[in-house]
């Protein structure tokens, strides 16, 4: 009897997985998806313990990215990038080195990706199923060898774009004040939380609301400067005083200058481990 195939779904946003594993469900009811990350640090973590055969990876995660991740994953693992932005990434995975998928994610698209997951399980039955079979062909090892190498020069052509990727994050939030436009710099934001249809802009002496979503400034804004600490607040990381934990044992970060506490989702714990 085969042993089930496994996979593992890394994306930092709790919704996104959720989706994914749905639409997986639909087209591979088979797949048993072992585990679940919010980052590359815990991807690594998870697989070691969990030892997938697949992994569904997001590319922009806080602390270690997808590409950083698959640098250390793609030995052990099928990898599929799931991105929404990155196009030179794109551009990469169509020469056929690796799979991906884009955001949001076609049913379509995953059902050929799926597809061509299990031809690829099956190819290579000896790698990822605990059967005894004969030895690789020469042939077939040095196709194997081709591939590898292959994927090895594209995570490094991956990760030295992104290193040479000079992005030019948001300095300033504009915000309508009666008949006037208030610039705010970054620097002077407390944090962003989402409000039905604005988001709320805080700083230390005001608030303001503005018409952009937080994902739009999430992706706007310099990730080192703001994390996302819940599925409604990023918060400017220099402004954060304290972490603490409640009676119910959330984590809960004190603000300098603000007498408010925002708390910290299980998602995104792993951004304060020390605690």
């Amino acid at each position: 009897m085969m042993t089930p195939i496994t996979a593992m779904i890394v994306d930092d946003e709790a919704p996104m997985r959720a989706h994914l594993r749905s639409k997986l469900k639909q087209v591979w009811p088979e797949l048993n998806i072992v585990a679940e990350a919010a980052n590359g640090i815990l991807a690594i973590e998870e697989t070691e313990l969990h030892h997938p055969h697949i992994i569904f990876l997001d590319i922009r995660m806080p602390g270690k990215n997808g590409i950083e991740a698959a640098s250390q994953l793609a030995q052990k693992a099928l990898i599929i990038f799931v991105t929404a932005y990155d196009e030179y990434a794109i551009q990469a995975f169509e020469r056929g080195a690796m799979d991906y998928l884009l955001k949001p994610i076609d049913i379509e698209r995953l059902q050929q990706t799926c597809l061509r997951l299990q031809q690829r399980l099956t190819e290579k039955n000896s790698e990822y199923f605990a059967l005894a079979e004969p030895a690789v062909p020469p042939s077939e090892q040095a196709k194997d060898l081709k591939q590898s190498q292959q994927v090895e020069q594209l995570l490094t052509q991956l990760m030295q774009q992104q290193q040479a990727q000079q992005r030019e994050y948001l300095r300033w939030i504009q915000a309508s004040v009666g008949n006037s436009l208030r610039m705010i710099s970054t620097k002077e934001i407390l944090f962003f939380k989402s409000d039905e249809k604005y988001t709320l802009v805080q700083t230390e002496q005001t608030e303001f609301l503005i018409r952009k979503t937080l994902k739009e400034l999430e992706d706007e804004l310099d990730p080192k400067e703001f994390w996302r600490i819940h599925r409604s607040t990023l918060v400017r990381v220099s402004a954060i005083a304290e972490v603490t934990r409640d009676f119910r044992g959330r984590q809960m970060l004190g603000l300098k200058g603000s007498p408010e506490k925002l708390e910290v989702s299980r998602n995104h714990t792993h951004l304060f481990q020390q605690m």
